[in-house]
């Protein structure tokens, strides 16, 4: 398998150093990688370090994030914006707060679009509604003039999938976008992903507190601890027999708030 990315970061905010601290990431091309760790560890800061969004939140990154071999932390803000939602994309874990609720989703498809076209500004349509028939979304005009309050939870997730891959990326980073959803929604996304990691030769960084999620998922796992990444490798093998006490620990941790979160969203379910 060739490789993607591979990244070294260490990252600082004023008055709290070190929240990343070399930590190490490889992604090859066309692979599931879940990255797996407690509130607060830096799950989200690795998405934002990757795609070069840390400076809003004062972030200091260093290293290098090495995507397609070239270096992204020495790429100038324009040439940056270009890979951002084109060849990298992201889907956040709150849907209805993503989306703009006062644009229709058919404009907001639309801006996506022109972001990054370089063709007809009319084909967006084309491409949104093919998108929707592959995310089980209605592939028709009346959804695109649909607001997001009028969307389910679901839906709206489904919508912040189709915009992150209208350019048919080729890295698609998800940051806890399943923990806004119940259990069913929740299998359904994660079965979605893996047919778009099959038909668009997609690799994913799938980023989640969410063990179980993450072990139907991901073919290779990586544990975040408080700003290290202690352990990497093939998820079967992590989870059966972990190298490290902390890992030990760790996933002992996520696992109880895994079934906790599950028993909250369907208690019946996890009794049987």
């Amino acid at each position: 398998m060739n490789t993607l990315l591979k990244a070294r970061l260490t990252v600082d905010y004023p008055n709290k150093p070190g929240v990343l601290r070399d930590v190490e990431l490889e992604i090859g091309e066309g692979e599931i990688l879940g990255l797996v760790g407690e509130s607060g560890s830096g799950k989200s800061t690795i998405a934002l370090a990757l795609l070069r969004l840390l400076d809003h939140k004062g972030g200091t990154v260093r290293g290098e994030i090495r995507f397609d071999g070239r270096d992204l932390l020495r790429l100038g803000s324009k040439e940056m914006r270009r890979i951002r939602g084109s060849d990298i994309a992201l889907v956040l874990q709150s849907p209805l707060a993503s989306l703009n609720p006062a644009l229709k989703i058919g404009t907001q498809i639309a801006e996506a679009w022109r972001a990054h076209a370089t063709g007809l500004s009319v084909a967006w349509k084309d491409q949104a509604l093919e998108l929707f028939e592959r995310v089980n979304l209605p592939a028709d005009d009346a959804f695109l003039n649909r607001y997001p309050r009028q969307l389910s939870v679901g839906q709206a997730q489904r919508v912040l999938i189709a915009m992150a891959v209208l350019h048919r990326p080729r890295l698609l980073i998800a940051d806890e976008a399943t923990s806004a959803l119940d259990a069913i929604t929740a299998s359904e996304i994660l079965a979605l992903f893996q047919r778009l990691n099959r038909e668009l030769d997609m690799a994913l960084l799938f980023i989640s507190h969410d063990l179980v999620s993450v072990a139907s998922l991901c073919s290779r796992i990586a544990i975040l601890q408080q700003g290290r990444i202690v352990e990497c490798g093939e998820t079967a093998q992590v989870l059966r027999d972990p190298r490290t006490e902390d890992t030990r620990a760790l996933l002992q941790a996520v696992l109880r708030n895994s079934l906790a979160a599950a028993e909250l969203a369907d208690p019946e379910g996890v009794r049987r």
